[in-house]
């Protein structure tokens, strides 16, 4: 996987890269640090949540890419995923969604007016549970969100009716912002799972350019270990736009 991961980076050139610590992170819930530079957002029981928040905001207005290796456990049957997150919530460091299929993350429905989720907001869910309710497929799957919602219309599983994520193994991933193009790309093992242009400061966070980010994850009836471990952030290079190659 960490091949795979090298030429990804290659193929996205990187300017300033700031190493990460443990201790940057605000941790609620089940989270709680791990060696090796890890943090631990579930353990393997039942009805668990753990959140970790960087305690410094990310910048919309300039290019950044996070990279990250995620761990979603070793039991196939087991639940229910972990969640990347950008958000604007008012509850800043505290912010918390509902637990089990919502990951932390968001609530139970897409309708419902009710409910702790986090809003105003975009997430990655690495999702290894079947909720018919979020409009889940058969299979273990990555899917993009907004503001507290995990119902999804698009999803991404490699076009394999058994993608597995909870493979006893460490993925790969990544999630790139470049302003210019308001492109976002996420990368997982080596892929590009998603990619859009979606314009997040004015559609998504109100014209604020300031944003928390972090990882969130949870449990139900059936668990996993889950966790991420730490491996770099690149921000604040001149922006390339992607398909044209031109800087500004």
């Amino acid at each position: 996987m960490k091949k795979l991961l090298l030429g990804a980076l290659l193929a996205w050139p990187l300017a300033v890269l700031a190493q990460q610590s443990p201790l940057h992170y605000k941790l609620m819930g089940d989270a709680q640090l791990m060696p090796n530079d890890c943090i631990q957002l579930t353990p393997d029981v039942e009805y668990a949540e753990g959140i970790a928040y960087y305690q410094t905001r990310l910048d919309l207005s300039r290019f950044f890419q996070v990279d990250f290796e995620i761990y979603l456990g070793n039991k196939d049957e087991g639940a229910d995923g972990i969640t990347f997150v950008l958000h604007d919530d008012p509850r800043a460091f505290d912010a918390f969604g509902t637990w089990g299929e919502c990951m932390g993350y968001g609530r139970w429905s897409k309708w419902a007016r009710g409910g702790t989720f986090i809003a105003p907001s975009v997430a990655v869910e690495f999702d290894t549970y079947t909720n018919y309710r979020q409009n889940d497929p058969e299979f273990d799957h990555v899917a993009y969100l907004e503001d507290g919602t995990n119902y999804h219309d698009e999803f991404w599983h490699n076009k394999d009716g058994a993608y597995n994520l909870e493979d006893d193994q460490l993925h790969n991933f990544s999630f790139r912002w470049e302003p210019r193009s308001k492109r976002v790309s996420v990368m997982l093992d080596g892929q590009l799972v998603h990619t859009a242009v979606r314009d997040l400061v004015s559609d998504v966070f109100g014209g604020h350019t300031q944003v928390i980010w972090g990882f969130t994850a949870s449990t139900g009836r059936a668990h996993n270990l889950q966790y991420f471990c730490l491996k770099q952030i690149a921000e604040k290079m001149p922006e390339t736009d992607s398909r044209s190659g031109k800087t500004e």
